[in-house]
């Protein structure tokens, strides 16, 4: 990125976009097997072949 937005080189001159960290999330009392099926699920639309720009 910042070879492409020399701009940010200046706000970033260490080259470092993001800090050190860890991130944790809870699922709850959710299964194994109720995320898959949602995974499982989450195909995208079908394309819309009629789709023009104006």
């Amino acid at each position: 990125m910042l070879t492409e937005f020399p701009q940010l080189k200046k706000r970033y001159w260490g080259q470092h976009l993001w800090a050190r960290g860890y991130w944790v999330a809870s699922s709850g009392n959710v299964t194994d097997e109720v995320w898959k099926a949602y995974i499982e699920n989450q195909r995208p639309n079908d394309p819309d072949d009629d789709f023009s720009v104006l």
